[in-house]
């Protein structure tokens, strides 16, 4: 579908002249004047505008052209307006781009001149465009600091939800990396504990001779170097959240410690005899199988139940689409404002260099690529380079034929809607195909309906 552009000159010759000049590339709309000019906008809400400053009722003033732009510009600040001037008029026209006009072109017009403009002004405009609709969807789909479009994702934000206003023990399952900890705070946050503390500890990167202290807390002279009395974690947590991270990894002398905490939510120090009566809620974590650790003996099957009252699968970053262009968008976001950085965007390479790779460290390895590039990065935009995602280098497989077309079809079809303002009709006309069949598409490429 040609992109749509308004022509406002008060001179009928050149309006048509215009018109029959840039038919073969645009969609041209005309209007004559500024109250014209407003009402062809506002309906039909073109993505480029050539102005003439000088229009009815009075054409030897810019008065008229001036309130037309700051009008058009109020209803859309993304339209980009090209002011058409005389020679003599070039300080009128610097005022416009003052107000915020895009370009401006000096009478008598060169049509090589204008075409060159007019594509450079389009491809701005819709580079903007889908930054912006990148922004609301990001914005949109942020929950608790997590984001996340994906339906696995969306499924997740909903247990949370649930699970929330409850104070029921809670099994993070997922590979390293895929956010484990950020959403048993999102639980946290939303629960009604959410001002108090917030306690973790890894059980994998404690040696086991330390990991008892660390948690129960030790009395002065418990062991040798216990100059003092000490609370543990699970103390530190009363009134609020233990996060337990890669609990497989606790030996099954502390796991029965645990579980009895968890039964009677009692605990001694170690070394002392007192009963400590705790109220925290306790949340676990971890990466490896526990059915496959309870068969072998080595993950108590009663300590099992106890922590996972509910289960949450949080998803690994290759299973969640379109995710991770909305994570890297929101990360580079981060870190440039983080270090004072002037980058735009991700450019088409880096995207695809994002979707192709399989990412086997997720969401944090993702992170911490971002973050690289940032440094790494000597232009306006982010590369496969800065990202280290070349695909020499990443030595991943490729995509399979279904995975290819499948990305293929999504692409084809949200480039079609994002170009027809998400409207279906058109969109699926443009494609070549009925609306059901569009729809049916959009539902399974998981593309949202709800523009």
């Amino acid at each position: 579908m040609k992109p749509s552009l308004l022509i406002v000159d008060d001179d009928e010759d050149i309006r048509k002249q215009m018109k029959w000049a840039l038919s073969d590339e645009y969609e041209v709309l005309l209007a004559s004047d500024r109250e014209s000019a407003l009402d062809v906008f506002a309906e039909s809400n073109p993505e480029t505008v050539l102005l003439d400053l000088g229009l009815p009722p009075k054409p030897n003033e810019v008065d008229e052209g001036m309130g037309a732009l700051v009008e058009i510009l109020a209803i859309d600040p993304l339209t980009k307006v090209i002011i058409i001037s005389g020679q003599g008029e070039k300080e009128n026209s610097i005022r416009a781009i003052g107000e915020g006009a895009h370009d401006f072109l000096c009478k008598p017009i060169d049509s090589d001149e204008l075409l060159v403009i007019l594509r450079r002004a389009n491809y701005v405009s819709e580079l903007e465009r889908n930054y912006q609709q990148l922004q609301k969807k990001l914005q949109g789909e942020s929950f608790e600091q997590m984001i996340g479009n994906s339906e696995p994702m969306q499924q997740v934000f909903s247990t949370i939800r649930k699970v929330a206003t409850t104070d029921a023990s809670v099994l993070m399952l997922g590979e390293s990396g895929t956010g484990k900890e950020v959403a048993s705070l999102a639980i946290h946050r939303l629960s009604n504990r959410r001002d108090g503390a917030f306690v973790t500890i890894n059980c994998g990167a404690i040696p086991a001779t330390l990991l008892e202290s660390e948690l129960f807390g030790h009395e002065k002279g418990a062991y040798t170097g216990a100059h003092t009395q000490r609370d543990g974690r699970i103390e530190c947590a009363d009134g609020g959240t233990l996060f337990l991270d890669e609990i497989g990894e606790v030996p099954l002398n502390l796991q029965v410690k645990l579980l009895r905490f968890l039964q009677d939510r009692t605990l001694e120090r170690v070394g002392g005899r007192k009963q400590i009566k705790i109220d925290a809620r306790v949340f676990a974590a971890t990466n490896i199988d526990l059915e496959k650790a309870m068969a072998e003996g080595t993950f108590r099957e009663d300590l099992y139940y106890r922590l996972a009252v509910v289960q949450v699968n949080l998803p690994p970053l290759r299973e969640r689409g379109d995710d991770v262009v909305l994570l890297a968008t929101a990360f580079l976001k981060r870190f440039t404002a983080a270090q004072d950085r002037q980058m735009s965007s991700l450019n088409n390479r880096a995207i695809a260099a994002l979707q192709s790779y399989h990412w086997p460290g997720n969401v944090r390895e993702l992170e911490n690529r971002v973050k690289r590039a940032v440094i790494m990065c000597e232009g306006q935009q982010i590369t496969p380079a800065d990202l280290d995602l070349e695909t020499a280098k990443n030595g991943q497989r490729g995509p399979s034929l279904r995975e290819a077309r499948e990305k293929l079809d999504r692409d084809l079809v949200q480039r079609a809607l994002l170009r027809n303002n998400w409207k279906v009709s058109p969109a699926a006309r443009e494609l070549g195909v009925s609306r059901p069949t569009f729809y049916e598409l959009m539902d399974r490429l998981k593309i949202d309906r709800s523009h």
